[in-house]
This record gives structure tokens, C-alpha cells and sequence, in this order.
């Protein structure tokens, strides 16, 4: 079997079988190595497909359990960390940040608000100074660097994509509330009661379910020269300090730290039940786990701006408190407000409490997207055109 024939397997309600085909065409026409794609509508799973291959060398099959790093798409389970603190009155998204981290105030940073964090809009897209991959597996050594570093903007004016740093500040903020790294709060709070197959960094027990990251195409150093040299400063530091990978997200090192903007690892199932949280307006399977008006808190809108790290590639956007809005874009579907989180490479969580609709999309064949990889993009209308 080549990965052009590649096998598909699990349900698809016939209503939706437009989205079985965009599934079988991404591996016949779109490159696509293994994969899942999971959607529920009204809470219930109406798409649940798998296929392909788990390694390059086409030697381990994509299971129902296969699960893999999901990069970016792990933003989505933080915000929603935050949310349900504020929920309970523990934190407040208007407050300073050094309301609840002291040291944070450093370097003119004393009016940063909580929500400048879930919206990308910190000024703290990067380090300052060059920062390893293995520093980044330091949880104390990054925050603490946070912490003292100068804003590259003013903060609150405008968005910068924090690609990497995003986990470590939403997620510290989590720490010093509850008391919890935020993977340890994800599962006490939604995945361990929901049962839903999602944790932030790999336990070693699930090495052996977790799917093989293919890189996506190098560039030449003469077209990263060119891409670099259109970039502002703020965005060479989210998007290269440090450098990341296919190859070192799957060394032990990677899987075994906490990277909240970055590491999660799950299945496609699991993405669309915790986009469902969202997608229900705070609840899923029978569970509340945000109030409705939290739930829609997670979705209000920031601002729209051209992206300082982001906007060569996507023009406008507009980030929400912690999720990215549709917007005219159309990322996450037809409706402006739906919203969610790409992750690196191609992957997706999507909620639209309007149409009741979660989506997951989990791949290990990297594309050169930071966001929009047709892929995704594929399923999505696939999606609504079924609604």
C-alpha cells in the first residue's frame, strides 16, 4: 500500500461524507502521510477517521490511538487553564499580570494585563537573548527570563504572534493561582474527568502510540535570508529563538518538558472533545466545565491588526482571549466568530457554538504552515458545506 492509497478507517455519518472524501484526497492529492480528523455536532461525534502512517518509513500504521504532537494547537487547552480560574473568581483577565507573579514587573512590564497574555499582545513574542531548545525545557530558567525581559511593543496596542513564549506566560499564571503546572491542571480540571486522550509533554508509557513528525521541506539559506529580512526583530525572535523541529520534538527532552504553546499530544478525537467544551458553550459530555458567559469570553475579539509576527502570510487578523476568531479569513469556517488554534505544521482545533460544531485535525506530515495549511482547510469546508 502507498501513502497515495493509504487505507482510512473509523465512521463518518453519511451526512458528512463530503468530509471522508477531503480526508482520502489529502493523502491522494495533498501529501499527507497519516492522519486523523475527529468533528462533533451538538456534542456528539458525527466524524471520527484515521489513516496512513505513523513513521516515514511506512512501518507502523496510524491506529485509532495513535497519538501525536500537535504543536500550536496545544494553545487552545491553555486558554481554556485560565479561563476556568477566572471562571471561579481566582483570577482576574483585567488584572496586572504581577497581581499574581511579582517578578513579572520588571522591565516596564508592571501594566501588563492578564488578557495581554491570552491575546498575543504582551510585547513578549521572544527572548531577547538567545535561548536553547534544552533552556527551553527549563520551565524555571524561561519564566524567570520572561520575567526580566523588556516588551518589544508597548504592550496592549497591538498582536505578535507568541509562538513559543505564549505557554510559559499563560501557563505560570495558571502555576502561581492554582498551585498546578498547567498539564497537571488540564487533566485534574477537563481531560482526566472527560476522559479525553490529550496531555501536555509525552508520558514515556505513550512513546509507543505516538506518531513520527516529518519535516516539512528545507529552505535554501538564501531564501531564509530573504523571508528573515522582511521580518521585524520581535518576529525573528518568536519564530527562531530557539529553532524548532520535527526531529527534536520527538527526542525524549522535548516530550518529557513542559511547553505549553507547543507540545501537547493527542489524538484528533481529543482535539475536537476539548474544542467541544467550547463549541457547547462551556460543556461537554454531560460536564460543565465553563459557565456560558466564560465560554463566550474565550471568543472576544482584541482587535483586528496585522500581526507583527503573523501578518506577511495572513494579512488581518484578530485574536481573542486565547483563540484566534474566523474573522474574514474564514480560518475556522463561514462564520466570522468561530474560533481556533492552528498548530505548526497543519494541525487544528476549531469551535462554532453557533452551529454546535468541533473539529480536530492531527497530522505527522509537516507543511510549511504556520497557519491556513490547505489540509485543514479542505476539511473545514467540507464541514460546512455538510451543515
Amino acid at each position: 500500500m502507498s501513502e497515495n492509497e493509504a487505507q482510512v478507517h473509523g465512521h463518518c455519518d453519511a451526512r458528512f461524507t463530503a468530509v471522508r472524501r477531503a480526508f482520502e484526497e489529502n493523502f491522494r492529492e495533498r501529501g499527507e502521510l497519516g492522519a486523523a480528523v475527529a468533528v462533533t455536532v451538538g456534542g456528539r461525534t458525527v466524524v471520527d477517521l484515521w489513516g496512513g502512517w505513523a513513521d516515514a518509513a511506512h512501518t507502523r500504521p496510524w491506529e485509532r490511538d495513535t497519538l501525536v504532537n500537535v504543536w500550536s494547537t496545544t494553545k487552545g487547552p491553555v486558554a481554556l487553564c485560565a479561563h476556568i480560574l477566572a471562571d471561579r473568581g481566582l483570577l482576574d483577565l483585567d488584572a496586572p499580570v504581577a497581581a499574581y507573579w511579582p517578578e513579572f514587573a520588571a522591565a516596564g512590564k508592571e501594566k501588563v494585563l492578564v488578557r495581554h497574555l491570552l491575546s498575543h499582545r504582551a510585547g513578549l513574542a521572544g527572548l531577547r537573548e538567545p535561548h536553547s531548545l534544552e533552556q527551553l525545557c527549563d520551565w524555571e530558567l524561561t519564566t524567570q527570563r520572561l520575567a526580566a525581559t523588556q516588551p518589544w511593543w508597548e504592550p496592549g496596542t497591538t498582536s505578535g504572534y507568541h509562538a513559543l513564549t505564549y505557554g510559559h506566560l499563560v501557563g505560570e499564571v495558571v502555576r502561581r493561582v492554582s498551585g498546578l503546572m498547567p498539564g497537571a491542571f488540564l487533566e485534574r480540571e477537563v481531560t482526566g474527568p472527560l476522559g479525553i486522550d490529550f496531555r501536555i509533554g509525552l508520558p514515556e508509557k505513550d512513546y509507543g502510540r505516538a506518531a513520527e513528525l516529518d519535516q516539512p521541506p528545507v529552505t535554501t539559506n538564501s531564501e531564509q535570508a530573504a523571508v528573515f529580512a522582511q521580518l521585524a526583530p520581535a518576529a525573528i525572535a518568536a519564530l527562531t529563538n530557539p529553532p524548532v523541529s520535527a526531529a527534536a520534538a520527538g527526542t525524549p527532552g522535548w516530550r518529557s518538558a513542559e511547553i505549553p504553546a507547543a507540545n501537547g499530544h493527542g489524538t484528533a478525537r481529543a482535539v475536537a472533545e476539548l474544542y467541544g467544551v467550547l463549541a457547547g458553550r462551556g460543556s461537554y459530555g454531560g460536564r460543565r466545565v465553563l459557565s456560558p458567559e466564560a465560554a463566550e469570553r474565550v471568543r472576544e475579539g482584541q482587535g483586528s491588526c496585522r500581526d507583527l509576527v503573523l501578518g506577511a502570510g495572513l494579512g488581518e487578523t484578530e485574536a481573542g482571549l486565547g483563540l484566534w476568531l474566523s474573522g474574514s479569513n474564514c480560518s475556522y469556517g463561514p462564520n466570522p466568530h468561530a474560533f481556533g488554534h492552528d498548530g505548526f505544521g497543519g494541525s487544528c482545533g476549531l469551535a462554532d457554538p453557533e452551529a454546535e460544531v468541533s473539529l480536530g485535525y492531527v497530522m505527522n506530515r509537516m507543511g510549511p504552515h504556520i497557519a491556513d495549511d490547505p489540509r485543514k482547510t479542505a476539511l473545514v469546508d467540507a464541514v460546512y458545506s455538510a451543515l
